[in-house]
């Protein structure tokens, strides 16, 4: 699959450099203690054994239910979350431990796009010093009106109106707020972008503006994007490969095609029967996947599968076995002990 960069040069996503590795990565956090004399600390499993790659000028689409950990991962990938166990290379370096001014330095280069577009801005702050902000903390500006012109180029390219530097956030709409937040997020001409649910606060009317405004810097900039949704018809819209998450662990990555047209696991096929289709007679002749059973404790994960609660199809060595995630065919993953 290839997209134009800035340059105006194809590239092939096949061949271009990965900008994000993720190997191996694990996160929990200790939510207090047990057994005799509290010795014994506590863990939720967020995230267990999450790999992939980001190549430039690509998108990653990250897709599953609320609380599966796809928030924890983008954020973990942008530094702000420690790692239990695994690493993360950025344009080939490992960044897994760094801290302090390299981090802050690493960052410049990492952004990240809110959910919620009316609690990510400051609504004491113009859009002007809103957008600026970062331009001055990492010195590319020595103050925030040295930084109006840059900042006027960066509103506009975001298909904002001119006006819009010198007013505050509560007077615009939405849309036009989420536009703000990715106006910020390219203020320090990043490599690498964290899309945390960005249209799912917004009316449907606007989400395809959003999506489309970012498939067009991607395009002019060579952007790579982890785009994490539940919103399916949006991720296929967006997304060059996706990747689906249950419970902390990734069930299958394919080609944004092949996961739509030819799913290999049980939790993919569940999904894609939730999408709408706006054709009544095709959409009253589906078949619909209503998953039964409880979605696992995170502190006490079962052990095998852990879809193996809700699975249709499961057998005895899903409960036993955790199935590796293998290539099932050229550039499918899955982890299926059945499929």
């Amino acid at each position: 699959m290839t997209a134009t960069i800035g340059t105006g040069v194809p590239v092939d996503h096949d061949d271009a450099p990965a900008v994000v590795e993720v190997d191996d990565l694990t996160v929990r956090y200790p939510v207090g203690r047990s057994g005799f004399w509290g010795r014994q600390t506590r863990w939720v499993h967020a995230v267990e054994d999450v790999s992939f790659a980001i190549r430039r000028g690509e998108t990653l689409g990250l897709v599953g239910e609320s609380g599966s950990g796809k928030t924890t991962i983008g954020r973990t990938v942008l530094r702000r979350i420690p790692v239990t166990s695994g690493r993360i290379r950025f344009r080939g370096a490992d960044i897994t431990t760094v801290g302090g001014e390299e981090l802050r330095r690493l960052r410049r280069h990492m952004q990240l796009v809110f959910q919620d577009p009316y609690a990510s801005l400051n609504p004491r702050m113009s859009v002007l010093q809103l957008v600026a902000e970062p331009l001055v903390v990492h010195g590319l500006a020595s103050s925030v009106d040295a930084a109006r012109e840059e900042v006027g180029a960066l509103l506009e390219r975001c298909g904002l109106p001119v006006d819009t530097a010198d007013r505050h956030p509560h007077a615009f709409s939405g849309g036009q707020r989420q536009r703000i937040g990715i106006a910020r997020a390219l203020a320090l001409h990043p490599d690498f972008i964290v899309a945390d649910e960005p249209v799912s606060a917004l009316d449907v009317s606007v989400r395809a503006q959003v999506v489309n405004l970012l498939q067009d810097l991607q395009g002019e900039f060579g952007l790579a994007y982890l785009f994490i949704a539940h919103d399916l018809s949006v991720v296929r819209h967006i997304s060059h490969r996706i990747a689906i998450l249950y419970a902390g662990r990734l069930v299958e990555l394919a080609p944004a095609d092949a996961v739509y047209d030819e799913p290999r696991h049980p939790y993919t096929e569940a999904l894609l029967s939730s999408v709408p289709i706006p054709d009544p007679p095709i959409q009253r002749a589906r078949q619909r996947i209503v998953l039964q059973g409880e979605i696992p404790n995170p502190i006490d994960p079962p052990p095998g599968c852990r879809f193996q609660t809700r699975c249709p199809l499961v057998q005895d060595v899903c409960r036993h076995e955790t199935p590796p995630f293998v290539e099932k065919a050229p550039g499918h993953w899955a982890a299926c002990h059945v499929r």
